[in-house]
């Protein structure tokens, strides 16, 4: 059953494949439209499915432009969001970055032009468009995950790659996230990989590295609170392992941690139910993600309280290379004025 079950996917990855192909070609060849802005654009993503550390990466960029004083907007598409809702990433990112317009909309051309007419934003950054090429970009920052940086060497379905490997040609840096996770030989293994498809990339590692624990209403208490003690985790992200590890480096006693599906929207029954989950455990508290308690709009019915491990992502090696990329951007925009 399981050699059919790869058959088949290994016939379904050809037609996807190809679809890729053909759509980055017609882009190449200047058969497809590609809209330029106004403004300076960044684009962050990745050719993985699944999560790499968007949304730090992406604050840690608004962080950085408006340091530099200028105007920054966010364009997302807001995946995973039902219709007349917002996605998980744009609360989170609401939430850490209250002060930095952010427009969601399908047609992510129409929302850069909107984010530039209605908040006089004068640098445009694309969250999750590495994909998404019909908007012209100066930068386009590709993501990798250290903890599985080639999506299992296959594309979707039989694999996680959104495109090939040869789509990090068209990258300008290549950031490794979680580069905390995996060892310096296996660092330097990836970096070689990837510079076999883009050489001229810059090449930038980064950590995410917890900061403290957050509740709904905005308490903060430091990590030590429950170092040493017995908790309970559950998260609905793309990657619950970097979530777990994180959760052993901060040294917490994970007593049991359960795991949702990447955008899991939780209801009232759920939370219930993990409150009586986490009651019978008799921990100390109870721990997700930022991502995850943006979603969580009923208040906490269990006996410990409920907490989400608050991250930065820093940046360990390349920032200055990174940021002499950055910096004439910020000053073509700063000069739109």
């Amino acid at each position: 059953m399981a050699m059919l079950s790869r058959a088949g996917l290994r016939v379904l990855e050809g037609p996807y494949r190809a679809a890729v192909r053909w759509r980055n070609s017609r882009y190449d060849q200047g058969r497809a439209e590609i809209v330029p802005l106004d403004v300076p654009v960044v684009s962050v993503g990745n050719i993985t499915l699944g999560g790499t550390g968007k949304t730090p990466a992406v604050e840690w960029l608004a962080r950085w432009f408006a340091d530099q004083g200028v105007r920054v907007g966010l364009v997302s598409r807001g995946y995973g969001a039902k219709p007349g809702q917002i996605s998980d990433e744009a609360l989170e990112l609401a939430r850490k970055l209250p002060d930095i317009p952010h427009v969601l909309d399908p047609d992510r051309v129409r929302g850069a032009r909107r984010v530039i007419r209605e908040f006089a934003c004068r640098l445009v950054l694309l969250d999750d468009a590495f994909q998404h090429r019909r908007i012209a970009r100066d930068l386009d920052i590709v993501l990798v995950d250290a903890l599985e940086p080639y999506g299992f060497g296959h594309v979707f379905p039989r694999g996680t790659l959104r495109e090939p490997l040869s789509g990090w040609s068209r990258a300008g840096a290549i950031m490794l996230t979680r580069a905390e996770l995996v060892s310096e030989i296996e660092r330097a293994a990836i970096r070689e990989r990837v510079r076999q498809y883009a050489a001229r990339a810059v090449w930038v590692e980064a950590t995410h590295s917890p900061q403290c624990l957050e509740s709904a209403g905005g308490e903060r208490q430091p990590l030590d609170t429950l170092k040493g003690k017995r908790i309970a985790a559950f998260c609905g992200i793309g990657n619950p392992a970097g979530f777990r590890q994180a959760l052993a480096g901060c040294g917490f006693e994970v007593a049991a941690m359960r795991e949702f599906a990447d955008h899991f929207a939780y209801s009232a029954a759920d939370i219930e139910a993990l409150a009586r989950w986490s009651d019978e455990l008799n921990v100390a508290g109870v721990l997700c993600t930022c991502k995850d308690l943006v979603k969580i709009t009923l208040p906490w019915p269990g006996r410990a309280p409920l907490w989400a491990v608050s991250s930065r992502l820093q940046i360990t090696h390349g920032r200055a290379e990174l940021e002499a990329a950055l910096r004439p951007l910020a000053e073509r925009a700063k000069a739109a004025f």
